[in-house]
């Protein structure tokens, strides 16, 4: 069993949803990633994603895509995000994930980057860009390596689609909760709760089913908890602090930590 799976089990038997944390590795700095790790886990994230940068990241907003900019003009390398990673998970018995685009894994080959990854103890890898039908490569790949390979739905995928994804999947199931990128918002619609009623029972009994983007607020996670979710997934909250404390960096944390503080509590309305 995955070290992912195990932590969803865990959780299970407290009646817990998990709160996922992401930031983009290498932000400002390579050297400041693993204390913001460390603030995170602190603060109660119970995975931790690492993002890793990338010059054409389709899938982010202007939050992350800023966040990018600034490690790629830190010098973040993809080899720098693992290295990262291995020092993070080496200190801290929390699931990582990496979350990077199919260009940097391509590049690298598929087997040249998995056997780095597992050797920098990643647990899980996100690849937004790469659909399932091109993805048997892959798959075997991060199989060979027992990595979790995280597919993403969204709300325009049907309900046949959803089915081969689900099946397809490992560690748990990304649902995108909205059209469009990344990033914060006021509220969480409708719809979105709706999603994840519809999604739920095909993951049910089979992988647990986590929703991102736009998720920001304590009352978010507590809506989507209710509707259904057994994770959210938080990074632009996160990734906001970052760029608005860069220069201040003990501040930085300290809000880092009390955030997620705020998000895992909120995760605990599932508990009561």
């Amino acid at each position: 069993m995955s070290a992912i799976a195990q932590r969803f089990q865990k959780l299970k038997r407290y009646n817990e949803v998990a709160l996922i944390g992401y930031v983009t590795a290498g932000d400002p700095d390579p050297v400041y990633t693993p204390k913001i790790a460390e603030a995170l886990i602190k603060g109660g994230v119970d995975i931790l994603e690492l993002g890793l940068p990338f010059s054409d990241p389709i899938a982010d907003g202007p939050t992350i895509q800023a966040a990018s900019v600034r490690a790629l003009n830190a010098g973040t390398k993809p080899k720098t995000v693992l290295q990262l990673a291995r020092e993070i998970r080496s200190n801290y018995n929390v699931p990582l994930v990496v979350m990077t685009y199919y260009n940097p894994v391509f590049r690298m080959g598929l087997d040249n980057f998995f056997q780095l990854a597992k050797e920098c103890l990643v647990d899980g890898v996100i690849i937004p860009d790469l659909p399932l039908e091109e993805a048997a490569d892959y798959k075997k790949a991060a199989r060979d390596f027992g990595i979790d390979t995280i597919f993403l739905v969204a709300p325009s995928t049907s309900d046949a689609r959803i089915q081969k994804i689900v099946a397809a999947t490992s560690g748990f199931l990304y649902v995108v909760s909205h059209f469009g990128v990344t990033g914060t918002k006021s509220t969480v619609e409708k719809s979105t709760l709706r999603l994840i009623k519809r999604i739920s029972p095909f993951t049910a009994g089979r992988v647990p089913l986590a929703v991102g983007f736009g998720i920001s607020q304590p009352e978010h996670v507590k809506r989507v908890v209710a509707a259904g979710a057994d994770a959210v997934v938080v990074g632009s909250a996160f990734v906001s602090i970052i760029e608005k404390q860069q220069q201040n960096f003990k501040e930085m944390l300290s809000e880092i930590e009390e955030t997620a503080k705020i998000l895992k509590d909120a995760t605990q309305s599932k508990a009561l």
